[in-house]
């Protein structure tokens, strides 16, 4: 799990106030507020979303694992591939407005992302077309016509990285 300190305050606050709000008391501010609910579902969401960002991740690794061995195994490329593919296509629906950093959650997710909607969209495009084309470079059993479909994955991968995510490696 991965939340800054203060999200996990907030966090805590909300399931306290859930949970005296569940045992009946009716102690004033025992009842979560609006705002409270709001950040408690953001920071799920990217909890959710950074999850399956390392599924991908994890996919793709197992996927390069197997392209290194001198016999790959084409069963685990396909179903990383699958993953792959799978999580790809569920990315759009973790990135509600207001869960990039300026929520104070510990995330990577930068404003650009709501500030060009159009080119973010683009590059998921990009990233879904990339890895249904690796689930089919996976049922070929040819490790070239894998490899080039893990590079042209691994380009997408990229180009949305460059664009709307956090370089924290400088």
């Amino acid at each position: 799990m991965r939340m800054n300190r203060t999200a996990n305050t907030i966090l805590g606050a909300i399931v306290l106030s859930a949970g005296l709000t569940a045992c009946g008391t009716s102690e004033e501010g025992a009842e979560a507020t609006g705002e409270e609910v709001a950040v408690a579902e953001e920071m799920t969401v990217i909890e959710e979303r950074q999850a399956n960002f390392e599924g991908i991740g994890d996919a793709f690794m197992a996927i390069r694992g197997q392209l290194e061995e001198a016999s790959p195994d084409f069963g685990v490329i396909a179903a990383s591939a699958q993953t792959i593919d799978t999580n790809a296509n569920k990315i759009s629906g973790y990135f509600p407005e207001g869960t990039g950093m300026d929520s104070g959650a510990d995330t990577e997710a930068l404003a650009t992302i709501w500030e060009q909607p159009e080119e973010f969209a683009a590059a998921i495009d990009r990233l879904t077309g990339a890895s249904a084309g690796l689930v089919e470079a996976a049922a070929s059993e040819d490790v070239e016509v894998v490899g080039a479909a893990v590079m042209n994955l691994g380009g997408a991968c990229m180009n949305c990285h460059e664009t709307f995510r956090l370089d924290d490696e400088s």
